[in-house]
């Protein structure tokens, strides 16, 4: 008899880790939502010319354009993080991942030339920035578990 009991143990507590890890997760998509939607706002605000001195000399548009246009999209990540539910939150995780690398030439363009603008002001702080990159796309498809419902779920089917 003892040894039957174990078995719904197990799972309460398979089942209390499963709600951590979401409570867990809850937390940092929140908080990704929050810095994207503050950066989003400082883009066309406080921080704005900021921003245009991170724009790549090599892109073909206004700066300030580019800036204004990422802002409203950084805005738009961010409260999407917040407030979408279900099956759309695996695309809005998806989408953010895509934006962190779409913006990453840019940064890469600030340690090459040696830009000065949010207190990266030598090139081992700006090339400390090129490795939180990686780190922000990560964070996008955990808190949103698009890494593990889109990216791995082929791979263990063997697709």
């Amino acid at each position: 008899m003892p040894e039957r009991m174990v078995q719904p143990e197990r799972m309460v507590q398979r089942e209390r880790r499963f709600r951590v890890a979401e409570i867990v997760r809850t937390i940092g998509r929140i908080a990704l939502g929050a810095f994207l939607l503050s950066a989003g706002v400082s883009h066309l605000t406080t921080a704005r010319q900021a921003f245009q001195a991170q724009v790549p000399a090599w892109l073909p548009m206004d700066a300030d354009l580019v800036v204004v246009l990422s802002g409203i999209v950084e805005i738009a990540l961010g409260l999407s993080l917040i407030v979408v539910f279900g099956r759309y939150r695996l695309l809005v995780g998806l989408a953010v991942a895509l934006f962190f690398v779409a913006i990453f030439p840019g940064n890469i363009s600030q340690l090459v030339t040696a830009t000065n603008s949010f207190g990266l002001n030598t090139d081992l702080a700006r090339g400390i920035r090129l490795l939180f990159q990686p780190l922000l796309v990560i964070w996008a498809l955990w808190s949103t578990r698009a890494w593990s419902r889109a990216l791995w779920r082929g791979f263990r089917r063997g697709r």
